[in-house]
């Protein structure tokens, strides 16, 4: 063992001293993390729906468990080196040596009850494991594990969490230093545009609509006939005169098929393209995204999204749409092992990331600032793990109902959530326990590959009459 990992571990076993939140579980803050991630369970925010629920009262989103000892944004004043946290020691050693990338990999949230509205939470965090040095994807470093037990003020336990992060640094970096780590092969970074459209002023009119975020379908004034791809005269009538309307962009899967070669460096695979019938009775090919081959089904539900191919060209496509959420919650006795789960399409840009790590008190600059984030070895601004948690929640339970209680949530990081890509989460019922308990099995899947993966455990009314 090398003097600095003797170093790093020399405080394996130990626990800080507690944190305590510095604010009690509060609407506002709740407020904003449901808004956040979409969360639209009234027994966070409705205090007359909460009063008739399972907790009796106004509680906080299970995911949000070590949201409340999150530090926050203390502005004006460095990143904090407390002392008397053993985990906080070894980031401060590990981002003195070069390390200064951050990560998370994997969080097991365990929850004990669900946090009330008033609730003042406390948490003592131990230091598990550090790492030899792995060489990873992103680059050398330590991964880092913690357990942390989170109280309220009485001191009863309301949950746990085991946590790893990776701090690595980048790959220059480390051979800069002369240490002989091996580079990690950069991304290509000019990758070619896909071919450009050809069309003339006679279809302008269509894609200026595009350009727009507008799905523009021709229209023949005489009998209200709805054509696509253009025509210049009404196929039934002959008549020219024609106008066109704005399709909702909702839309079934009508047929598809899957090319895999000649592959074409400007695409992604698996490289899908649909005939899909809109809303309006028109059909028209487009590519079909966020979705593998073998979660295709004809007749499924899709809605329009649309992407800049190039400074002047904006093309429209497909993708799962999202499922609306159960109104009514689903007893134990109606689920079953195999059962699926509705697919979670989760549109990624900017906005969402950003205003994510906000509300879970996150301020890791690699979250919202593409200049840090890619100093760090990171080709932009990324999801942080707390929203992922949150996301996750807020799906199963869009599809378990209401009710539903979450008794443990246990997640891995893969590939990053990075802007203007689209993360579709599949899973299916894995097990039910002799208690009643029901396990999903889920994976969220980017254009990069796998986000998360990962398993939650939960309770359901045993009916729902």
């Amino acid at each position: 063992m090398s003097d600095f990992l003797e170093q790093l571990r020399a405080d394996v076993g130990k626990a800080g001293t507690p944190s305590v939140s510095r604010d009690p579980v509060n609407l506002p803050t709740v407020r904003n993390w449901c808004d956040a991630v979409a969360e639209a369970n009234p027994y966070f925010t409705d205090p007359a729906a909460a009063s008739a629920g399972p907790h009796g009262g106004l509680v906080a989103p299970p995911a949000m468990l070590n949201a409340w000892t999150m530090p926050g944004l203390i502005m004006g004043a460095p990143a904090p080196r407390d002392l008397d946290r053993p985990d906080a020691n070894v980031y401060a050693q590990l981002e003195d040596a070069g390390f200064t990338g951050v990560v998370a990999t994997n969080s097991d949230l365990y929850f004990d009850r669900y946090l009330r509205h008033g609730d003042l939470i406390t948490g003592v965090t131990r230091l598990v494991e550090v790492s030899e040095q792995k060489t990873t994807r992103l680059g050398n470093g330590h991964f880092v594990t913690t357990e942390a037990e989170f109280t309220d003020a009485a001191g009863e336990r309301v949950g746990s969490m085991r946590f790893r992060v990776l701090k690595y640094a980048k790959p220059e970096a480390l051979a800069a230093e002369g240490d002989g780590a091996a580079a990690v092969p950069a991304e290509a970074t000019d990758r070619p545009l896909r071919p450009k459209p050809k069309f003339n002023q006679d279809q302008e009119w269509f894609w200026q609509g595009l350009r727009q975020r507008e799905l523009r379908i021709q229209r023949f004034t005489d009998d209200g006939s709805l054509v696509h791809p253009p025509a210049n005269a009404n196929p039934k009538t002959q008549a020219m005169d024609w106008d066109w309307v704005v399709a909702s962009g909702k839309a079934t899967l009508y047929s598809f098929t899957v090319p895999h070669y000649p592959q074409v460096p400007s695409f992604d695979y698996p490289h899908v393209v649909g005939l899909v019938e809109l809303e309006e009775g028109v059909r028209l090919v487009s590519n079909i995204i966020g979705l593998k081959s073998n979660q295709l089904e004809i007749g499924m539900a899709l809605e329009v999204c649309f992407v800049d191919t190039h400074d002047d060209v904006t093309l429209h496509q497909f993708r799962p749409a999202k499922t609306p959420r159960n109104s009514d919650t689903l007893a134990v006795a109606a689920v079953k092992v195999g059962d699926q789960l509705p697919l979670g399409p989760v549109p990624l840009d900017p906005l969402l990331i950003v205003s994510t790590a906000i509300a879970t008190r996150d301020f890791q600059e690699v979250h919202h600032d593409r200049d840090i984030a890619q100093t760090r070895g990171s080709k932009d601004i990324f999801m942080n793990i707390l929203t992922t948690s949150g996301i996750v929640t807020r799906w199963i339970g869009d599809w378990a109902g209401d009710d539903v209680i979450f008794k443990n949530l246990k997640i891995g990081l893969g590939a990053p959530n990075y802007p203007y890509d689209l993360m579709t989460l599949s899973g299916a019922v894995s097990e039910i326990g002799d208690d009643g308990t029901i396990t999903v099995g889920f994976i969220g899947q980017n254009s990069v590959g796998a986000h998360v993966t990962g398993t939650a455990d939960l309770t359901l009314p045993e009916s729902t009459s």
